[in-house]
């Protein structure tokens, strides 16, 4: 039964939590905070100031939120953190803004999703952080968020990621946040293998707690209302005279594509636009395979994913990623987008899309071509995390292919960029939908457990998605019940 987390499960373990929270100093932030960071108390930001963005420290907990002050250590607050890239660099008249994730803890804005699984949970009393211990499958950035967080949140984590994801996932994972860490078989695609190692865990260890972000509604509800709002506020910025024409998201858990459904909610006409690797077309072809995109796990379709708002699919090229990830982040390929008319200043700063957040922006460039949009359309999408998360994958691609010069830069940018074309997309029709969301039945039915009544329901309930994603305004009022009971806001 899909369930809306509105009340109190086990009076215990909420207790537990609680006396937990208390002895360790925690504070949870409610959501609308996470929105609108200015409603946190001054007392707590005053602490902030002296505490780095990574640390390991409970009141970063009150910096989940895309509007952190862009610094490594102390800052605090301002406008939502953005990149928007000129046609100079896109060869498109569309405005492209990426939302940044470089700049949450952990640098990638999978902490958040992370918060919306797990703090609901304690608040409930259906997670104890005394005796149990929370799991997060993950192909990546889910995984770090949520070892960050439990850590914040006096609890102990397991990560389960594909043993082939990037090196300095692994060293974080182990050496920074103490977290057990279970390495599945494969790559980005290989997310059955991390279900098969839950059933397992699920058969064999009763105090571990698993937080799957591809069926946790929570994923999907913290973007639906803190990454949708972020949207809103920076289109509300630009005036009033351009038109909220698309928003692209890599498909991976189906939580950051949740934003669209908010913002279908201000702009009825926007563009919902799913992008997912080239190499494993699992919703354009139902296909399959391996690919180099890390953070965009498919090969199914994700429990959460509300595939009747999806208008678009694209399909994107990993070695076109590779080749602009070199671009973006080597010497000669910087000082060639210069020198080929892109601001300086945007060149510089290109370092901050990682490696999904390029295919994301190649999907947005090849929507303002199938759409032939103008200078008035905006397209938002996400850069989850920045480039700094795949140093590795840069010394290894200096290893396999020599090193990066002026002639390579110049087939980078004409071909991958410049070059995009509009295939390997699809319009989707409503028979397309269904056809999509009937995948689901195969992994989360067949495999996974679910109820088909609740498969038809995510279809055909049309009052379902709005109370899904609406739980948050209950969550906050238990938050601040939570915190009241912890007893630490009053003596800050």
């Amino acid at each position: 039964m899909i369930e809306i987390i509105d009340t109190v499960k086990n009076p215990q373990a909420l207790e537990n939590a609680v006396n937990r929270f208390r002895e360790r100093g925690i504070i949870l932030p409610t959501f609308q905070q996470q929105q609108n960071p200015e409603l946190i108390p001054e007392k707590i930001k005053g602490k902030l100031k002296d505490v780095g963005l990574w640390e390991i420290n409970p009141l970063n907990l009150f910096r989940i939120t895309w509007k952190n002050e862009p610094k490594e250590k102390g800052g605090l607050y301002g406008k939502v953190n953005y990149i928007e890239l000129p046609k100079e660099l896109t060869g498109v008249n569309a405005q492209i803004i990426l939302l940044l994730g470089k700049w949450f803890p952990t640098g990638a804005h999978k902490v958040g999703a992370a918060y919306g699984c797990l703090a609901p949970r304690i608040i409930t009393g259906e997670f104890d952080p005394t005796t149990q211990k929370a799991v997060w499958p993950s192909t990546g950035n889910y995984c770090r968020g949520g070892a960050f967080d439990s850590k914040l949140m006096g609890t102990e984590s397991v990560a389960i990621l594909p043993e082939e994801m990037s090196r300095e996932r692994f060293t974080w994972l182990r050496d920074y946040v103490g977290s057990e860490v279970i390495a599945t078989p494969g790559c980005e695609s290989n997310v059955k293998e991390i279900y098969d190692k839950c059933w397992e865990i699920r058969r064999t260890k009763p105090d571990y707690v698993i937080f799957n972000q591809f069926d946790e509604f929570g994923n999907a509800a913290w973007h639906y209302n803190i990454t949708g709002k972020a949207i809103e506020e920076v289109f509300k910025g630009l005036g009033g005279k351009f038109n909220l024409a698309a928003y692209v998201s890599a498909t991976g858990s189906a939580g950051t594509i949740a934003a669209g459904d908010y913002l279908r909610t201000i702009a009825p006409h926007v563009k919902v636009v799913a992008s997912e690797a080239k190499q494993c077309p699992t919703i354009l072809l139902n296909g399959f395979g391996g690919h180099r995109i890390e953070g965009i796990g498919d090969k199914h379709v994700p429990w959460i994913h509300n595939v009747k708002n999806t208008d678009v699919i694209t399909a994107i090229d990993d070695e076109d990623c590779m080749r602009i990830f070199r671009l973006f982040n080597e010497p000669e390929g910087v000082k060639y987008l210069i020198e080929s008319g892109v601001p300086a200043e945007i060149a510089n700063n290109l370092n901050l899309l990682g490696i999904s957040g390029i295919s994301n922006m190649l999907s947005a460039i090849k929507t303002a071509k199938f759409f032939e949009m103008t200078s008035d359309d905006v397209i938002f999408t996400v850069a989850t995390d920045s480039a700094e998360m795949y140093r590795s994958r840069l010394e290894e691609l200096r290893e396999e292919r020599g090193n990066y010069n002026p002639t390579q830069a110049v087939k980078d940018f004409e071909k991958c960029i410049l070059g995009a074309t509009t295939d390997w997309m699809k319009e989707l029709t409503y028979t397309d939908r269904k056809a999509i969301h009937n995948l689901k039945y195969f992994t989360w039915v067949e495999q996974q457990g679910k109820e088909i009544e609740d498969l038809n329901r995510l279809w055909y309930d049309r009052d379902l998605w709005p109370k899904l994603f609406g739980q948050i305004k209950r969550w906050d009022e238990l938050i601040m019940e939570f915190n009241e009971r912890v007893g630490l806001i009053k003596s800050l």
